[in-house]
């Protein structure tokens, strides 16, 4: 699965430390950064973020404990309809996406967790005999929401809307953490860690793996390999903000897959505004005499549509 690197551009990487620390101006340079990445490539690398390293490395550590349960452990806390809980290996298949055809199940495993009121998750969907394992989730989903509500401001501006304007849609988002495990393995045709797709999120904050194995598409059709930057995030562009901005902020297709002798592990968090949120196009985004790209839907409506077409033992429960 190897990269087109003929010509690959290089990733942006994103400086948040003057923005972070309230230097004057930060805040207009940085969105036009942003700006500039969103509208040409989707994905940057982010640093002097805030975040701990040591609380990014007890994260991957937390997923990797998980992963190292026997079989009957993680099926007992099954994922529910709300996709809460454990997804088995190949209990996704990609069809949400039109990127690759005649996707096969993906070959990954994990375990999502999402925040309900003073929780995270549905209150039967974490594991019994992992101790410790549910404070450090929850103090790394905590972190990754804290990122996201302080990214808020720069996509605002880098949308020509006022700094605060995402901020009332987003005070309950409906996000998601997914502790992510990919197996070595040999793919064949149509055949993948993860299948080439485009994230359903407003924004995807993903921690750096160790282990090589994300790809994304450029513009001009090439598959290139994400560079690994120590003590960075990758952060991409969803659906959602993808019909919000009326398709001037792209949502760049990616792919993962592990061809290492080992396990790779992945910990991406899925920032999505609040479940009521009507999407539709900004103001500033549309063309003059033209009708929206997107037709307005809410948040919540848009995740149980995703959720069912990608996750079988929703479909099946669909089904019934």
């Amino acid at each position: 699965m190897a990269a087109d690197t003929a010509a690959a551009p290089a990733i942006p990487i994103i400086d948040l430390g003057p923005y972070l620390a309230g230097e004057p101006g930060a805040l207009e340079a940085t969105a036009a950064q942003l700006r500039h990445v969103n509208e040409t490539i989707g994905f940057m690398t982010i640093v002097n973020h805030g975040v701990p390293a040591a609380l990014v490395e007890e994260a991957f550590a937390a997923c990797a404990r998980f992963h190292a349960q026997p079989l009957e452990a993680k099926l007992a806390v099954k994922a529910n309809a709300q996709l809460q809980g454990y997804v088995p290996l190949r209990g996704s298949t990609t069809r949400h996406s039109k990127i690759n055809p005649d996707n096969k199940p993906n070959e990954n495993e994990a375990f999502f967790m999402k925040r309900d009121g003073e929780d995270a998750g549905a209150p039967d969907r974490w594991p019994a005999d992992l101790p410790g394992f549910r404070e450090v989730a929850l103090r790394y989903y905590d972190a990754m929401d804290a990122l996201a509500q302080r990214l808020l401001p720069l996509y605002a501006v880098a949308l020509d809307m006022p700094p605060g304007h995402f901020g009332p849609f987003c005070d309950r988002p409906l996000s998601g953490l997914r502790f992510t495990h990919y197996p070595p393995a040999e793919y064949g045709a149509n055949q993948f860690g993860i299948a080439p797709h485009s994230d359903s999120s407003f924004i995807t904050l993903l921690a750096q793996n160790k282990v090589p194995g994300l790809q994304l598409r450029t513009t001009a059709g090439e598959w290139i390999d994400m560079p690994v930057i120590p003590d960075s995030f990758v952060v991409n562009t969803g659906e959602v903000l993808h019909r919000w901005s009326n398709g001037r902020f792209i949502n760049t297709p990616h792919r993962a897959y592990n061809v290492s002798a080992g396990p790779r592990y992945a910990i991406p968090y899925f920032f999505h505004p609040n479940p009521d949120t009507l999407i539709e196009a900004l103001p500033t985004c549309r063309v003059p005499g033209e009708a929206p790209r997107f037709e307005p839907m809410t948040v919540g409506d848009y995740m149980a549509w995703f959720r069912n077409q990608n996750y079988d033992h929703v479909r099946k429960q669909d089904a019934a």
